[in-house]
């Protein structure tokens, strides 16, 4: 058929096909010569240039693998004077944007990148540098700290008096009318151990200006106070004016930010915290966050209502269903009863693990956390209505079997191995080398080790070596450790010393003008594809105080990068060798000028 159709189909004239197909075909030919010429020479061009790359990333394989700070001027205005105190994660002027159902608008919220500030935070009017430890927990200058709501409302209660240009810590707090010595010394007659260095961290929740971690200090016991930035204004800045541990957070819809099994003791007094309410979620948390054998300690409601309920404006069968109902879901969650005397009650995390296997029937509340739950997750993880059992495995996480401090601070933790190439062979490595490294660093910066410096962070650290070399001089150190990193802060915590996860590409949960020495190790080469490190030095600025320090201890591919910004941020650099010597890495030490604000305007700098 199909031949037939052909065959019926008029033919074209063929030697008017012929004649073009010939001339067709010489035409393509000429045509695919010149572009086979074209492309070829392009080839070896292109060629070329991908040869001199390679070279190039042979020779400098770090400059292949990220893009430098562009060496050039830069500039940075101030701020306006209102934005003397900005938290720029916690700030209230981007509260109302958030729900106030269990405080989330207190949590952090980070500004998205179009909203960031490009402005240096000025101190108050009439700033000076802060008074120096030891006398510095007992009093701050007030134009440091300009407020008066402490002072104003709690009055009656002691926590803070204004003496001239001074405010002056009484030790007083709502539970502690005695003073918080005496609070103190209750506790450890109800604790014993916390007098034989088997309780070392602590963590405050709700601590007011932190007069019970300041106490705890003389007596060994390194405590974080946490609080969120709410109406009582500024008290963990006046806890870090203080020269006292302290962190801006609460505990509302997300884990706090630090591992499982953390601290020795977790503290609350009076703190108003409705440890009951959504399923005991809160107290859940902190559940997680005490060790195995740790104690949680609280005073105030509903402890002692037979004799406080009067001054609580409630009535005593009130009182005591709260109570009763405390005591149920600490029992489901496997605390035990430890001690009680007066306003305090003590309970202890079992560290038992048949208490635990029991909380796997479905008919429990709160059940036991399944397998998908990560115990150490804690960057913006939100909480579980359920109990993180401490690992079966791990024999020596618990309270009673770590070694007592300060022994424990030079003995290799069990968490180690959970860390890639962690091993106790690694950790007596770093100790040794961060010893020799603090000995130079003190040498660069002779106020190392002096009443100069007391509040110190290590922003990139491992196993907290740097903490460790300085722990005879009179600081504490806050370790902070990537999110993005290899987890380590379980064993920072282990070793005795504090920390928190934090993510540098955002901003620190913490006020102005809080840290004496801020030290780096290499963050830039490290997060530099991740994130701009102008913002990272305008954060370093925001948190260090005037006429604080910086040691930044980098690759000599981004030192002088840093070193143009850092005179950006108004902080005079200069350039040092390491304790090794040699032209692959360099120490930067900065310090930061006192400059007071020019920009009395209410507007804001974008």
């Amino acid at each position: 058929m199909k031949q037939r159709d052909e065959k019926n189909q008029p033919q074209p004239d063929k030697g008017f096909k012929i004649v073009p197909a010939t001339l067709l075909g010489f035409a393509l030919c000429g045509l695919s010569f010149y572009l086979g010429g074209i492309f070829y020479s392009e080839k070896r061009i292109f060629e070329g240039k991908i040869v001199q790359e390679v070279s190039k990333a042979v020779s400098s394989p770090k400059q292949s693998a990220v893009q430098p700070l562009q060496n050039k001027s830069i500039s940075f205005l101030e701020c306006s004077i209102d934005y003397q105190d900005y938290t720029p994660c916690t700030d209230p002027r981007r509260w109302k944007k958030y729900g106030y159902r269990r405080l989330t608008f207190l949590e952090r919220h980070c500004p998205p990148p179009f909203e960031r500030k490009e402005c240096l935070v000025p101190p108050p009017d009439g700033y000076k540098p802060p008074i120096r430890w030891p006398n510095s927990r007992d009093q701050c200058w007030y134009r440091n700290v300009p407020y008066d709501w402490i002072n104003t409302e709690k009055s009656n209660q002691n926590w803070l008096k204004k003496k001239g240009d001074k405010f002056l810590f009484p030790g007083g707090g709502t539970m502690f009318p005695n003073g918080v010595g005496a609070y103190v010394n209750l506790m450890q007659d109800l604790i014993p151990e916390m007098r034989d260095g088997t309780v070392r961290t602590a963590i405050d929740t709700g601590c007011g200006v932190a007069s019970w971690g300041g106490d705890l200090l003389d007596r060994g016991i390194l405590t974080i106070s946490l609080a969120p930035r709410d109406n009582h204004e500024a008290q963990v800045q006046f806890a870090l004016e203080r020269g006292i541990p302290a962190i801006l957070g609460v505990i509302s819809t997300q884990r706090l930010p630090f591992p499982s099994s953390s601290f020795d003791m977790a503290h609350c007094s009076r703190c108003l915290i409705p440890w009951t309410e959504f399923g005991g979620i809160y107290l859940l948390e902190v559940h997680r966050i005490l060790r195995p054998g740790g104690f949680w300690v609280l005073s105030g409601p509903p402890i002692n209502y037979e004799h406080r309920y009067l001054g609580w404006n409630t009535t005593e069968e009130e009182q005591r269903a709260v109570y009763e109902k405390l005591q149920d879901l600490l029992t489901s969650m496997c605390f035990t009863v430890y001690a009680k005397q007066d306003d305090i009650a003590v309970w202890q995390k079992s560290s038992d693990n048949s208490c635990y296997e029991k909380l796997a029937s479905p008919d429990l509340y709160p059940a036991k956390c399944d397998d998908s739950v990560e115990p150490d997750s804690a960057w913006y993880t939100p909480l579980r209505a359920c109990v993180v059992a401490p690992r079966p495995n791990l024999k020596r996480t618990s309270l009673d079997s770590l070694p007592k401090w300060p022994e424990r601070l030079q003995v290799a933790p069990e968490r180690i191995s959970d860390v890639p190439d962690g091993s106790g062979a690694a950790l007596k490595h770093g100790d040794t080398k961060w010893k020799v490294r603090a000995e130079h660093y003190k040498k660069l910066l002779p106020a190392l080790g002096t009443d100069q410096i007391r509040n110190v962070m290590d922003m990139n650290t491992d196993f907290g070596g740097l903490a460790a070399a300085l722990i005879d001089d009179p600081l504490w150190v806050m370790n902070v450790v990537s999110s993005y990193s290899a987890n380590t802060l379980p064993v920072i915590f282990d070793r005795g010393l504090i920390g928190t996860y934090h993510d540098w590409c955002e901003a620190f949960s913490t006020y102005p003008r809080t840290y004496d020495l801020l030290h780096v190790d290499g963050l830039f080469s490290a997060e530099s594809h991740r994130c701009q490190m102008k913002y990272v030095l305008l954060e370093m600025d925001r948190i260090l105080r005037p006429e604080g320090y910086a040691l930044i201890r980098e690759s000599s591919y981004f030192i002088d990068n840093i070193d143009a910004v850092a005179k950006a941020v108004r902080w005079n650099c200069r350039k040092e060798d390491t304790e090794e010597g040699g032209a692959k890495e360099k120490i930067l030490v900065c310090q930061k000028t006192l400059w007071y604000s020019s920009n009395n305007s209410s507007s804001t700098i974008q």
